[in-house]
């Protein structure tokens, strides 16, 4: 019985270690309707502070989603452990 209890509390604690958490924050809207292209750009890091190859800014999130009137700036933040570090950001208009 004392083993199943056991068993059952690290099953736990490895879930809970493990699990990821996610948060997405508007930032930014202007007076522009609300257009139909959404464009992101993304940023992952290692330890918090190792960025490679990143540039999650509206400049780039614009671009990839091909908009040149900005309507909403959203930025979606993940993270597991403060190993992995990820930035997102979600910009839509015209």
């Amino acid at each position: 019985m004392l083993k199943k209890i056991k068993t059952i509390a690290a099953i736990v604690v490895a879930t809970v270690v493990m699990t990821s958490c996610s948060l997405t924050l508007p930032v930014t809207a202007t007076s522009n309707s609300v257009g139909s292209k959404v464009g992101k750009a993304k940023a992952t890091g290692f330890l918090g502070v190792l960025f490679f190859n990143a540039d999650a800014s509206i400049r780039s999130a614009a671009k990839n989603g091909g908009i040149t009137k900005i309507s909403t700036v959203d930025i979606k933040q993940g993270n597991i452990l403060n190993l992995i570090v990820t930035y997102e950001t979600i910009v839509t208009g015209e």
